[in-house]
């Protein structure tokens, strides 16, 4: 199917809320080994930044929320956090060895990224963009993309004689990765109804999908098993994602979009909420 409308170039991940089984240990791991900052907080809810204005992440406490095992449910694979070059990434990956946590790694050829879990499993990636103009495609518009290993011995040189101070500002949310029940249904949602479009895919088993010819703003995958169930509401997770888009026309065109296929759309306070087959939440907001 040929996608009847897209997403704006200009569209943007903006924040990732996140269940936590307990927030004083999440609390200490974001701040302490990712490098966020709290902004504010509201009971047992905290919002978090790197410039201290803008939220990239809240956490949200639920009582004996249960924590998943990896890969057993469709929801959150990973959210990966955009620093804006290679010496910040080099104070990440240094950050990260003293921290003693464990570390993945991958060369994406798009970008450099780094792999670690939270204390609830929830994945997440730290990565720096190479320049754009460096990204290859092949013949039918798709980025190239594979897992080589990271040049460990250049990030940390490319951050010798630097001071480790937190995530820097210019650190966005660059894309989320989820696990789905299955990847015709996730097209279906994703692409012929929200807009975005596929940008490479991994076999038969994930696909990555964006707008604006970025390498990708969302990574779906059925790594946790063909037909694989929603997390459960009282499991420690993703709540939802927001996307940024220039203007409430492009908001409303959207959520009429959704709304017309026969997916879930509410509208509270002004802000417009969909939710896909797995019972993930997208706010979409105008980007101020």
């Amino acid at each position: 199917m040929t996608t009847a409308a897209t997403l704006p170039q200009t569209l943007e991940i903006g924040r990732v809320q996140l269940r936590a089984s307990n927030l004083d240990r999440s609390l200490a791991f974001y701040q302490n080994v990712v490098g966020l900052k709290v902004l504010r907080q509201s009971g047992r809810e905290v919002e978090m930044t790197a410039d201290g204005q803008h939220v990239l992440l809240v956490l949200r406490e639920i009582n004996s929320a249960r924590v998943l095992r990896r890969n057993s449910a469709a929801g959150l694979y990973h959210f990966a956090i955009l620093v804006p070059d290679r010496p910040s990434l080099g104070l990440v990956l240094r950050n990260l060895i003293d921290s003693g946590i464990h570390i993945g790694q991958g060369d994406h050829l798009v970008s450099e990224a780094l792999y670690i879990q939270d204390p609830d499993n929830n994945g997440i990636e730290l990565y720096r963009d190479r320049p754009r103009d460096t990204w290859k495609h092949e013949a039918n518009g798709n980025v190239v993309m594979t897992t080589d290993p990271v040049d460990v011995d250049g990030l940390l040189a490319a951050s010798e004689g630097l001071s480790w101070t937190g995530l820097p500002a210019g650190t966005v949310i660059g894309h989320v990765h989820f696990h789905v029940g299955d990847l015709g249904e996730a097209k279906k949602f994703y692409v012929d109804t929200l807009g975005f479009e596929q940008t490479a895919h991994y076999g038969d088993a994930a696909m990555f999908i964006s707008a604006g010819g970025y390498h990708h703003h969302m990574g779906l995958n059925i790594w946790a098993g063909q037909g694989a169930p929603a997390a459960p509401a009282d499991a420690a997770g993703i709540d939802y994602f927001t996307l940024l888009l220039p203007s409430i026309l492009e908001r409303d065109a959207v959520a009429e979009r959704v709304r017309t296929a026969g997916y879930r759309v509410d509208e509270a306070g002004g802000v417009v909420t969909i939710t896909d087959p797995w019972n993930i939440g997208i706010k979409l907001l105008v980007k101020l």
